[in-house]
């Protein structure tokens, strides 16, 4: 089974890190086993109720100074659907989709930047202001 790297932030800024393999947008749990654990421990149950998204992440410290880029490249090819996000906590994410849709509970966006440390996200709709095609 494939292992995901991730960071589950939660919308009141709770943040955990580690990895999982059995996030399924369709259910109330998850597993997350912390990046810090040993290999004995076992994993954390987390919650889909008060999350803000799911990142699925390259690196788990990233690069702080790196600012990420929210236009598309016109020379690099697009799979989905345009779509910008602006979170309750104001963080704003550009990028692709091919699964949104108002009346389902999330949906996967690819970053607009190739170069973001996030690979892909599971957007939470409920901790979203505003979800817009562009």
């Amino acid at each position: 089974m494939t292992q995901n790297k991730i960071v589950a932030h939660y919308q009141d800024g709770n943040l955990f890190k580690g990895i999982t393999n059995d996030f399924s947008p369709n259910k109330e749990l998850f597993h997350l086993f912390e990046r810090a654990a040993q290999e004995d421990n076992r994993p954390l149950t987390l919650k889909m109720d008060g999350l803000k998204g799911l990142f699925y992440v390259k690196d788990y410290d990233g690069n702080p100074s790196y600012h990420e880029q929210k236009e598309f490249d016109p020379s690099r090819p697009l799979a989905g659907r345009k779509i910008k996000v602006i979170f309750k906590d104001g963080e704003l994410m550009v990028g692709t989709t091919n699964g949104y849709q108002p009346n389902r509970p999330g949906f996967f966006l690819v970053p607009a930047d190739a170069n973001s440390n996030n690979e892909r996200c599971f957007v939470v709709s409920s901790a979203a202001t505003e979800i817009a095609f562009i």
